[in-house]
């Protein structure tokens, strides 16, 4: 799809600073621009590559003050990142519509479908399911019994949504998510195996939720794990049983939480973390990457490392850690001085 510099500038609110009618088909990174590419400018590092790059329109924020002639046409928005966003989003709503139930796919006759679906070849829809209106389930989806879709959510290929599971509206699930299976609960005999405790309980999943390729979400052993509206989770993410992540927190990749954890509101938990079992996490909390929690954590705390400390007093101690070998090579001199 081509786009002159006049519709883009109109879609994102900007204005043109050249050639209105340049026309772009394809996306580029701006250190990578050829003619006929839209790039964008947010990252102040990568303003060097606005003179020399080949892309013939740059979206830029309006308070960029230029030093130097430019080649392509500029498009000044108040924030480029999120007029990017904004235009990716325009594409995406350009695209053709998947509609229709494709064939061979299996429908419960138990099952309640709403209005304008999408459901792809080889996808399975259990008995007692109700599905809102314009969701998209694509192919290879496998749908429990009694599981509830909102309005206007998409499920993306090999997704598995176990029984009893409920999602909200504009939720996305992306490719190999397991919504709903057993939390991984064993209790201990005297014989010195384990005995399987049954997970009753289910996952709910509230509105405007994105879920990334091969999450696991685990059901509750009792009651429900809960994902609060907004919130925001990567791929490869591990979510025991009956842990609750509050609305609007951002979980990056490989993260684990163990069972029955509660995470705040608008918190923000890197990549690697990992949350013991029982902890309490308040809100507005960042947890740095592959930091391990292993107490409670007040609302708007800020930690790194493991056991994860304060932010400040980690980066203090690890000046400490890395000079360590120097200290102890001190320490020995003046042990032998002392003698």
């Amino acid at each position: 799809m081509k786009l002159t510099a006049s519709q883009i500038a109109e879609i994102t609110g900007g204005s043109i600073e050249g050639d209105s009618k340049v026309t772009v088909s394809k996306l580029s990174k701006i250190e990578e621009g050829k003619k006929g590419s839209l790039s964008f400018l947010s990252n102040p590092k990568y303003t060097p590559y606005l003179y020399k790059t080949n892309s013939s329109i740059v979206l830029i924020n309006s308070d960029l003050v230029l030093d130097k002639e430019i080649n392509p046409t500029l498009i000044r928005v108040e924030n480029s990142y999120e007029a990017f966003s904004k235009l990716l989003d325009f594409y995406q709503q350009m695209k053709p519509k998947k509609e229709g139930i494709e064939t061979p796919s299996f429908i419960s006759e138990k099952a309640t479908l709403g209005k304008n679906i999408y459901l792809g070849a080889f996808s399975y829809i259990n008995e007692g399911c109700v599905i809102g209106d314009n969701v998209k389930i694509y192919p290879q989806v496998y749908i429990g019994e009694n599981v509830t879709i909102g309005d206007k959510t998409i499920v993306f290929p090999g997704a598995k949504i176990h029984s009893d599971s409920v999602i909200g509206s504009d939720c996305i699930v992306h490719s190999n998510v397991i919504i709903g299976a057993d939390g991984f609960g064993f209790s201990p005999s005297s014989e010195g195996n384990y005995t399987k405790v049954p997970q009753t309980g289910n996952v709910i999943i509230e509105d405007h939720v994105e879920i990334g390729a091969g999450t696991t979400i685990d059901r509750a052993t009792l009651g429900s794990t809960i994902i609060r509206r907004g919130v925001k989770l990567d791929n490869l993410i591990q979510i025991a049983h009956n842990v609750e992540v509050g609305e609007h927190s951002v979980i990056a990749a490989q993260a684990g939480i163990a069972g029955s954890s509660k995470i705040g509101r608008h918190c923000m938990i890197g990549g690697q973390a990992g949350i013991a079992g029982h902890i309490i996490v308040g809100d507005r909390v960042q947890i740095q990457g592959q930091s391990g929690v292993l107490r409670n954590l007040k609302d708007d705390s800020v930690v790194q490392g493991t056991p994860a400390i304060d932010f400040t007093r980690y980066s203090k101690s690890y000046v400490h850690f890395r000079n360590l070998t120097t200290h102890i090579n001190d320490l020995d001199q003046l042990k032998k001085k002392s003698k």
